[in-house]
């Protein structure tokens, strides 16, 4: 178990460090938007490659913080009887869903995003419009990464539901 828990360790550390670096990008995000409007309303004139670095940058927050959100609890989450659950209860309801949705889920969607990546590499795709950026299949493999730290994190919370199961005692009903 001493080998999980250093596993566990070093992709929280991984997650954490990345989810800190990408929470920058937000920065960057809202001073394209405002440089943005700021040329669009004075200037009357946009560009093409300005909005799609937009949606990359925004793409790359969202993508990249999936495994930090995911490893502070702030993920998506019915709380409806969760909360009410004991600490054990939780991790038997964490490892459940480790393993029989986030986990199947991550690799499927990492499978597919890789498949999806590399046609884009293969085909060097670049955007469609005039003055658009280049290299679009950097912004698809940016979801293999996104999805390879969510399924990593999942591990993460499975190494953890079992050592907090490993270390309560059931409750006798």
């Amino acid at each position: 178990m001493k080998i999980l828990q250093h596993v566990a360790n070093f992709i929280n550390q991984l997650n954490e460090r990345i989810g800190n670096a990408t929470s920058w990008l937000t920065t960057l995000l809202v001073l394209l938007i405002v440089v943005d409007v700021f040329f669009r309303y004075v200037f009357k004139d946009t560009a093409a490659w300005v909005n799609e670095l937009e949606w990359y940058t925004f793409s790359i927050i969202f993508l990249l913080g999936g495994g930090y959100a995911f490893k502070h609890d702030k993920h998506v989450r019915v709380d409806l009887f969760y909360d009410k659950f004991s600490v054990r209860d939780q991790a038997w309801l964490n490892l459940f869903g480790a393993i029989f949705l986030l986990l199947p889920w991550s690799l499927i969607m990492l499978v597919y995003a890789w498949q999806y990546a590399a046609t884009a590499y293969q085909l060097n795709e670049s955007s469609p419009d005039p003055g658009g950026l280049s290299a679009r299949y950097l912004i698809k493999f940016s979801m293999v990464v996104g999805f390879l730290l969510l399924l990593l994190q999942g591990i993460a919370s499975l190494i953890a539901s079992v050592s907090t199961l490993q270390q309560t005692k059931p409750t006798n009903q």
